[in-house]
């Protein structure tokens, strides 16, 4: 049996501010305070732990699997706030979405500079 992930520790330069951030854009609930963390629970039981970091932090990237009406939901959010966006993990294709392995996406960059994506149809396959 495969391991299953748990959670995540994600560094920030302020723990609820980049935690927030991630749940306003995904329509989620605010993050809850857990020891030094500003902890963000997903659908699946990983949680994505966010932790203040006062050092050089090495941006990470997230990938968010939505259904089609909670993309278009969070691309409202993204449009409205006016967050940059891209169709690629380059961020060669600005202000466009992609419509790769029968679906949709788009990736952003949260306060810290981690690499965040969006999309409605996982990579992998059966």
């Amino acid at each position: 049996m495969p391991a299953r992930l748990d959670h995540t520790i994600v560094h920030s330069r302020d723990r609820f501010a980049s935690a927030r951030f991630l749940t306003e854009l995904l329509g989620a609930p605010d993050p809850k305070p857990f020891g030094p963390f500003a902890s963000v629970p997903l659908e699946n039981g990983v949680t994505l732990d966010y932790m203040d970091d006062s050092g050089r932090i090495v941006p990470q990237h997230l990938a968010f699997l939505v259904t089609d009406a909670e993309f278009d939901e969070i691309f409202a959010r993204i449009q409205e706030r006016a967050v940059p966006y891209w169709a690629d993990p380059y961020s060669s294709k600005p202000q466009q979405i992609n419509h790769e392995h029968k679906g949709r996406g788009f990736y952003f960059r949260d306060p810290d500079n981690h690499s965040l994506e969006v999309l409605t149809h996982t990579y992998v396959t059966d």
